[in-house]
């Protein structure tokens, strides 16, 4: 049997990566209300500079042969160029992520490939889109009515302990990396991953992950502590002199699921000078959402049991790619409900009143529109978070920070103490 396209992450880590944890008695799952945008909410919008600090696009630019000029009504991408202009998207940050399961000897190459492909799109629209590797860049983009594209890594597995690596990602565009991811069992990945009961541990970084905080901060690379373990997380931040920020996280007070954070973390954010950017994923916005995702993680690893054996039985050999199709068909065919789009809402003004507004920011985390909040099918509505926070009793000001100006700020931070410290003239970046 021929292997697969990887498509998107691998469903069954995701879902497991869910723990079963107290929670709220269930609600009834029902359609939200599609929220209004009226005038006011438009015209803020429209003025914002607004950032999307995490999509894992790239797979799909190099699996399935995604272009984000072509605007297929069919397909469920977040991010297309017609679909940024309509939401008003200034800057996309790509993930270049790396599957520890399909890519275990090499990682390099696969985060190569999937860079390569992000300097594709902009070659192929260059009148629409463009590379940017700096908070001036994004904002020179959005003069010339660009769609900024940036690279952020997830999980430090490619670096494979060599931070020449580091430098080269860097060099190719790279501008934030996560320590950690919730999965890795390698020794390049200088964090600690998540309990989901098939990952080495430390109790935190290694001796090498606290020199790689160190040369990001030297380089001028945002460090990302989205999914670390809480040890890794404040072993982060005793190490970091430049301010972090949470590409893709929510507040576990809301739903507590492992890669959410306490409001002690969100705090500890705060006060480092970082941002944490909300998700969009409904089984980390929303406790009711994480224990049914929890229950049918034990459910689809019952199925791809049966499944193995049935494909051993026909004398069929098949690879994690095969196992990754026969995932996301079955989830098709077993869909998860999708949270409400309050609880989006709820989570945003939750870490703005606990980390503050200056440190909070948006993610779209996009996984498919079966994965997203209701009302959130791909950027075309992001209007729509605006208008909610507005509604909320945020003014356009605190808005604008939200929906992007946070960002910004951290990454022209991260630059300025970077340029500092190598002794290179601040000014003259």
């Amino acid at each position: 049997m021929r292997n697969l396209s990887e498509g998107r992450k691998s469903v069954l880590g995701v879902i497991g990566a869910v723990i079963l944890t107290a929670v709220p008695p269930a609600f009834a799952y029902g359609q939200a209300q599609d929220q209004a945008v009226n005038a006011q909410a438009k015209a803020i919008h429209d003025a914002a500079m607004v950032v999307d600090a995490h999509e894992g696009t790239p797979q799909q630019f190099l699996d399935d042969g995604y272009d984000i000029g072509a605007d297929d009504p069919n397909n469920q991408e977040f991010i297309s160029l017609d679909r940024a202009h309509a939401g008003n998207l200034g800057a996309v940050f790509f993930s270049i992520w790396v599957n520890p399961s399909l890519y275990k000897d090499h990682y390099a190459k696969r985060a190569l490939d999937l860079i390569e492909t992000v300097h594709e799109q902009v070659e192929r629209h260059g009148e629409r889109a463009a590379l940017a590797v700096s908070a001036d860049q994004i904002e020179e983009a959005h003069r010339q009515k660009k769609l900024a594209l940036l690279m952020g890594m997830e999980g430090g597995q490619p670096i494979e302990n060599d931070l020449r690596l580091l430098h080269e990602y860097y060099r190719l565009g790279v501008r934030y990396m996560t320590p950690t991811w919730n999965n890795s069992k390698e020794g390049a990945e200088p964090g600690a991953a998540a309990d989901d009961g098939t990952a080495e541990h430390h109790e935190g970084l290694t001796d090498f992950g606290k020199k790689v905080v160190e040369e990001m901060n030297r380089m001028g690379m945002m460090v990302d502590v989205s999914r670390a373990s809480d040890k890794a997380f404040t072993d982060v931040m005793e190490t970091t002199k430049a301010p972090v920020i949470a590409s893709h996280s929510g507040a576990r007070a809301l739903a507590d699921v492992p890669w959410n954070m306490s409001d002690d973390m969100l705090k500890a954010v705060a006060k480092n000078g970082g941002v944490v950017n909300v998700g969009f994923a409904s089984m980390f916005l929303d406790a009711n959402i994480a224990k049914a995702a929890a229950a049918e993680h034990h459910r689809l690893k019952a199925a791809v049991v049966e499944f193995k054996a049935q494909q051993k039985v026909a004398g069929n050999v098949i690879g994690d790619a095969d196992i990754q199709k026969f995932e996301r068909e079955w989830l098709s065919k077993n869909k998860l409900p999708r949270a409400p789009f309050k609880s989006l809402i709820d989570q945003i003004d939750h870490v703005a009143k606990v980390a503050g507004v200056e440190h909070t920011g948006i993610s779209g985390d996009f996984s498919g529109v079966d994965f997203s909040v209701e009302g959130i099918n791909s950027a075309v509505d992001l209007p729509k978070v605006t208008a909610a926070l507005l509604e909320r009793g945020y003014d356009a000001e605190a808005i604008k920070k939200i929906m992007g100006g946070n960002m910004l700020r951290v990454m022209r931070d991260v630059e300025r103490i970077g340029a500092q410290t190598r002794g290179d003239n601040p000014a003259a970046k």
